[in-house]
């Protein structure tokens, strides 16, 4: 009967128009419950409390693990307090919701600031070493921002009639935390979907620590638990634009099309490209359970959106999206000894791994691999020194470069080979690479570094915009 939806952080700073769009909308009584929605931190929140995700600046977590003394992140922690007093106010015009809310988050963070200070007196002693805390740390504070956003939710809810129900999965005050699925079943349990709207927090504490595995990815691991525990009808996730079949800012958003359906399949290639529809491990937990996923505008309500399943193809092949990434590098690593010998795959790798370099593709022939790994310059440099360092007699060339994907439910286009390659030459576009796999959902092309942007819009002119791509844009 009940949906499970998520809302981003970006969404849940435009709190008073979701109110509008998604919470309550025109629902009237009973049309009001059988949701439950699974909230991120507001917009900037968990950057203040961890470290900025795209600068590195860093927060209070950052601060706390680098510190010598307490006055290196309690300020910090004042900012975030300070910010998050002012979200209350601009949520709530009423003392009582003002009061309360500022009561709750004021509270969360007093306690976090003692457990931190005397974290950090006990550290002081050689046989406790903060390191081994850290984890946990950076667990605590990351909740600060769900636990933020979903009370706020609730009390909103409840000022305008709705009978909202706060599910904290933080953990805060647990005697010991549990296994993850046993944590999300059990604080489910009395749950009444009918006639409680619910809001659960993204972060959910438990006993394998969803960060250590997937650091910020955690909301979404959450949202699918969630789905899977309660047995959902359908997963939807709001965002802020329409899964479309390419970047409006690239084609040109009279060009784009939104997608109607399509399978995990194309959202697994998506997530590889760093263009996450939903992060593959939450998709893996929704398609062992059998439940569909929909991508839908936080604000435009009435769209369909975009409906993925497992068994979905296309009504006849065709490209769906043009999609792609820039921040990568081509390793390449030339050596006449390496034919034959699988190690040098192996331990290259494995070497790429422990730098938490990500790799998008890579390719051979007798005496060559390149790897697209995704990183820092710096790391990419540091991965071919080191590969140099093993492999004296191997020549080792980083190549600036990027990948441009055409990804379908069904690729078996014919002529799909030559209708790249002519699109991107007469673009004047040299193609570093190419890679087509047989399950036949994606092809990629690697070129330079600077040619991306003209990529994207000729690869989308010549294979999605001639036919108006009518199939993809079916109703869901």
């Amino acid at each position: 009967m009940h949906t499970v939806e998520k809302i981003g952080g970006t969404s849940m700073s435009r709190f008073d128009e979701l109110l509008d769009n998604i919470f309550i909308g025109q629902r009237e009584g009973a049309q009001l419950y059988q949701r439950v929605f699974v909230v991120s931190a507001y917009s900037g929140m968990t950057n203040l409390l961890l470290e900025h995700k795209k600068t590195g600046e860093p927060g209070v977590y950052q601060r706390f693990a680098d510190a010598q003394n307490e006055g290196a992140w309690l300020e910090a922690l004042q900012t975030v307090r300070q910010r998050m007093l002012e979200k209350n106010a601009e949520l709530f015009s009423g003392d009582f919701e003002r009061h309360a809310a500022d009561q709750f988050i004021n509270s969360r963070i007093d306690d976090a600031r003692e457990c931190m200070s005397s974290l950090q007196r006990l550290c002081a002693y050689g046989h406790f070493q903060l390191g081994e805390h850290l984890m946990k740390v950076r667990e605590m504070l990351a909740s600060l921002g769900e636990a933020h956003s979903a009370f706020n939710a609730v009390l909103a809810l409840k000022h305008r009639g709705v009978n909202g129900r706060m599910v904290d999965l933080t953990g805060w005050h647990c005697d010991s935390p549990l296994p993850f699925e046993d944590m999300v079943r059990e604080s489910f349990e009395g749950v009444d979907l009918s006639r409680e709207l619910v809001i659960a927090t993204g972060y959910t504490h438990c006993a394998e620590g969803l960060m250590s595995t997937f650091d910020r990815g955690y909301s979404e691991i959450t949202f699918a638990q969630i789905a899977a525990a309660t047995g959902a009808r359908e997963a939807i996730i709001h965002k802020e634009f329409h899964l479309s079949s390419a970047d409006p800012n690239l084609v040109g958003a009279d060009k784009v099309v939104t997608i109607g359906r399509t399978n995990y399949d194309v959202a697994d290639q998506l997530s590889n490209l760093g263009m996450e529809a939903i992060h593959p491990r939450a998709a893996k937990t929704l398609r062992r359970a059998g439940i569909e996923l929909r991508i839908k505008n936080a604000f435009e309500p009435e769209h369909a959106g975009t409906l993925i399943s497992q068994d979905y193809k296309s009504e006849k092949p065709c490209v769906e999206i043009i999609a792609g990434r820039k921040d990568v590098f081509g390793i390449e690593v030339f050596d006449q000894d390496m034919l034959g010998d699988v190690a040098y795959d192996i331990e290259i790798t494995k070497l790429l791994k422990q730098l938490k370099l990500y790799v998008v593709n890579k390719d051979s022939d007798a005496n060559s691999i390149t790897y697209y790994a995704s990183g820092s310059r710096k790391l990419i440099n540091r991965a071919a020194n080191l590969i140099e360092e093993r492999y004296p007699a191997a020549e080792v060339t980083v190549h600036n470069v990027a990948i441009v994907s055409a990804i379908g439910s069904d690729l078996k286009v014919k002529g799909i080979l030559a209708k790249t390659v002519a699109a991107l030459a007469e673009a004047g576009i040299s193609i570093q690479a190419i890679h087509q796999s047989i399950r036949q959902v994606e092809m990629q092309c690697v070129v330079n570094e600077e040619d991306y942007d003209n990529a994207i819009a000729a690869l989308h002119r010549a294979l999605i915009e001639p036919e108006n791509h009518g199939d993809v844009i079916a109703a869901a």
